[in-house]
């Protein structure tokens, strides 16, 4: 069995024991338009140069022939099976424009803490990581395919990148004193380069709850080559009180549901539960297929245990130091559809949350989109649009207050006195005696509320002698 056929094989077992392995993607590949100045592999005749400070292994798949080359001053090229140069005869090169070399990218630009150039060897459609994730983990095992050649910049600084096993050149490395050999060989060190250093701890996660990534302190690095081609600025969310989720570098519009959790919660189960219960068009054939629901089109979906902030007047260090958080982020035209999952993860949650292993869930959600687009489902107590129907809706009380007050007034059965008008006085004692019938004091009792008490409407009563002559 190949190189490349042992490592298939051990992705498909990685698989089954429910591991994460993440792929390295670019490549220092001759044959790879994207390693050359014009984007494109060099034509017939042309000149190549490489630059001469740099060290790099390259792999040639395919028959050159060019005018010259420069080689740098440390490297190495490794030629496919029928791969070779051959020189050209500059006046039959009518393909390559005169005087343009072909001058090969620096090969150092490739860093380990570049999010966008790993891949995730269980990548669905539909789900994805937030930035510090898509970086190896600690309980990641880390693939370098074996038929391309690679070069990996260790980071700017000397800190250590620790992982569960390393897979370069055809051979897994699992134990530290394997890995530390390999890296300081020639094979090693024209791949590898860097003040940082990479370990290996075979410890796999068997929480089934999951395990907590541990890029944390390397964020900063992760964001700062992320945003690297940006200018390291974030772009601007397209909505109000955007949400940053843990590790992520910038804001995004959508949701957060955070779920605490008791022992028997599993992640896997869980996160194959959003996808065939709420996001997908009956049950996933494959676990790569992904047919989402309407109403979701757009929805992008993060699930991952991350530490837990304190809360308010909690001391650090307790025991529920981790939770779930399941980040919706929105990526279409029309937003609203994060909130809407949102709620019906919590009704979830409120119905089979003691199946599952949830405690308990809370919810964040950004506001309205900017610039007054199109918000599905988002005319929520705290929008625009629910604020302006409160306000309209206070104004027609009121008017019908007012006219219901005139009304009345010009019936004669509502009056109101000149401020120059006094009160007659009152002539005489108060025609009233102290009846100890009614008067039962500090007696008070609040019948329920949404409920009528039948003792506070009956009809009977009684003529009382003194006012009856006083009116007589």
């Amino acid at each position: 069995m190949g190189a490349l056929g042992q490592v298939l094989l051990w992705l498909q077992l990685c698989v089954l024991t429910r591991a994460a392995y993440k792929i390295w993607v670019p490549n220092t590949d001759f044959d790879t338009a994207a390693n050359w100045s014009q984007n494109r592999t060099p034509c017939a005749g042309a000149a190549v140069e490489f630059s001469a400070d740099k060290m790099v292994s390259v792999l040639v798949q395919e028959r050159h022939s060019i005018t010259s080359m420069l080689l740098p001053l440390d490297g190495e090229f490794v030629l496919a099976s029928e791969a070779g140069f051959s020189a050209a005869d500059t006046s039959s090169a009518l393909d390559c424009s005169a005087g343009a070399a072909a001058l090969f990218l620096d090969p150092d630009r490739f860093s380990w803490y570049d999010p966008r150039l790993w891949r995730s060897g269980d990548a669905v459609h539909g789900l994805f990581s937030v930035d510090a994730e898509r970086v190896p983990c600690h309980h990641d095992d880390v693939v370098f395919p074996p038929d391309v050649s690679f070069r990996v910049g260790l980071g700017p600084g000397a800190r250590t990148m620790r992982v569960r096993s390393v897979w370069a050149l055809g051979q897994k490395y699992t134990l530290n004193e394997d890995l530390a050999a390999f890296l300081e060989s020639r094979a090693g060190r024209l791949r590898f380069h860097g003040p940082g250093a990479l370990s290996v701890d075979p410890e796999a996660c068997v929480d089934p709850s999951g395990c907590v990534c541990g890029n944390v302190e390397v964020q900063p690095w992760i964001c700062a080559a992320l945003l690297q081609p940006l200018g390291s600025r974030c772009p601007s969310a397209a909505c109000h009180d955007a949400l940053r989720p843990q590790g992520q570098c910038c804001d995004l519009c959508g949701a957060i549901v955070s779920l605490t959790h008791g022992p028997a919660f599993d992640l896997e189960q869980y996160r194959a539960r959003l996808l065939q219960n709420f996001l997908t068009l009956g049950q996933v054939p494959q676990p790569t297929l992904f047919l989402p629901q309407p109403q979701y089109q757009g929805l992008q979906i993060a699930v991952s245990k991350v530490p837990r902030p304190p809360r308010l007047g909690e001391a650090t260090g307790t025991e529920a130091d981790t939770e779930i958080q399941v980040v919706l982020a929105e990526t279409g035209p029309e937003m609203g559809s994060a909130g809407r999952l949102a709620r019906s993860l919590l009704a979830d949650v409120a119905e089979h949350g003691v199946a599952l292993g949830i405690l308990s869930a809370t919810l964040r959600e950004s506001g309205v989109p900017l610039g007054g687009g199109s918000a599905a489902g988002m005319e929520g107590p705290g929008s625009p649009v629910g604020l302006a129907g409160a306000v309209v809706a206070a104004l027609l009380l009121l008017l019908l207050a007012m006219a219901g007050v005139l009304l009345l007034h010009r019936r004669g059965r509502l009056r109101w006195r000149r401020s120059d008008e006094t009160a007659p006085a009152l002539a005489g004692p108060p025609l009233s005696f102290h009846n100890p019938l009614f008067n039962v004091a500090g007696s008070v009792e609040l019948t329920p509320a949404g409920q009528v008490d039948a003792r506070n409407t009956s009809q009977s009563y009684f003529v009382n002698p003194v006012f009856a002559e006083a009116e007589a």
